[in-house]
């Protein structure tokens, strides 16, 4: 029986719909999500990584608000797009910082209401986003915290929901030592699909050998835990795409890769990885660009410009997610 939540397609975004504050300087207005759902719609994307932020849905303790995310899952769901809904990062009400270990029974609490208002549609949830990373869960703990929280809300989403299907948080940086940790912690059934983020510079000759280096890595540790029949997805991963005549410092790995050094990444990618054997899906970040905000190449991940208009990648991607639609087969 076709589960209306889900899609066999490889081809997934990350895109921040949810950007409407001050902080972000309303990215997505709700206009701007409604010019670019389309705009997604017509690249072949299958499936979109967005957040469902907990500050937004519980601004206050026990009261929950739903309006803001009703209306991106009727958009979403209009266009046929698939979501991976992204639970996280802690509340001001319960917590000094957004990226602290937030309390177990609190967060479920917070988790289980969200997909038990969108279990009809939304399938897929991921727990926290890179929590393997200082930027987003502080203190480092070798991921004691984290396995504890993801064991209290698999168990809660999965009461409220048993078809639903739970991420690990995309790791990122040192993945393969914090995956291991996961394990060491008794994690193993308390995920069902593993999750990284596993970033390279497209600029070096041996950008594709790495990246499949890299996932042969995470494969072997599944394997040696007993897990190796269990999904692998990418969440995340993206390189710069600059127009020409940008200027911002460089991204994390290094030289910024102009927007044709970009197209030819996504080429590669999907061509060498979208191939439903080692990794089921691959989330392009992003797909709009994001000028001033992360003041680096990472701004300039987008498929799209921050106008709209669209970059070469654009059309590196639709060309294999399109062609997968069409004929069915993994490009």
């Amino acid at each position: 029986m076709n589960d209306a939540r889900d899609s066999k397609s490889p081809f997934g975004i990350l895109d921040f719909l949810v950007w409407d504050d001050d902080w972000n300087r309303h990215h997505y207005s709700f206009p701007k999500v409604e010019k670019a759902v389309p705009l997604m719609k017509e690249a072949g994307v299958g499936f979109i990584r967005m957040d469902f932020l907990w500050e937004d849905i519980e601004p206050k303790k026990g009261e929950f608000s739903f309006d803001k995310y009703d209306r991106l899952v009727d958009l979403l769901d209009k266009n046929d797009i698939k979501i991976l809904g992204l639970l996280h990062y802690n509340v001001s009400w319960n917590s000094a910082h957004w990226f602290d270990p937030p309390d177990p029974d609190l967060f479920a609490n917070y988790a289980r209401r969200v997909v038990a208002r969108y279990k009809s549609r939304v399938k897929y949830w991921e727990l926290w986003n890179e929590p393997n990373v200082d930027i987003y869960w502080k203190p480092q703990d070798g991921m004691k915290r984290y396995t504890a929280l993801l064991k209290r809300t698999y168990t809660e989403l999965k009461r409220e929901d048993a078809t639903c299907r739970l991420l690990v948080g995309g790791l990122s940086m040192d993945f393969i030592a914090s995956l291991e940790q996961l394990y060491q912690q008794g994690a193993k059934d308390y995920f069902d699909i593993c999750n990284v983020h596993p970033f390279v510079t497209p600029v070096v000759e041996n950008a594709l050998a790495l990246l499949i280096g890299s996932i042969s890595k995470v494969r072997a540790v599944m394997a040696a835990h007993g897990d190796a029949v269990k999904p692998l997805w990418i969440t995340e991963l993206g390189c710069p795409g600059m127009p020409a005549g940008a200027q911002t410092k460089e991204w994390w790995l290094g030289r910024n890769s102009t927007e044709d050094e970009q197209a030819r990444w996504v080429e590669k990618v999907y061509d060498g990885l979208a191939n439903g054997r080692e990794v089921e899906k691959i989330f392009w970040a992003f797909f709009r660009d994001t000028p001033n905000h992360f003041e680096c190449g990472t701004d300039f991940f987008g498929l799209l410009r921050e106008d709209f208009s669209k970059k070469p990648a654009f059309f590196a991607y639709q060309k294999r997610s399109l062609n997968f639609l069409k004929i069915g087969i993994r490009s």
